[in-house]
């Protein structure tokens, strides 16, 4: 029984962190596009377009 409930908790604990993971995969893609047009409407000139 004991067994039945640690394997549950760690299919929700991988879900939970599957689930996590993809959302950090779809957050990193908007950055990169909001990266992206700021280079392009920079001009592709070699300053930069954010204030870091």
């Amino acid at each position: 029984m004991v067994l039945l409930i640690v394997v549950l908790l760690l299919a929700v604990i991988l879900a939970g962190a599957g689930f996590a993971l993809h959302l950090l995969w779809w957050i990193a893609l908007a950055v990169f596009i909001l990266w992206l047009l700021g280079f392009v409407v920079a001009g592709g000139e070699r300053r930069r377009w954010y204030r870091w």
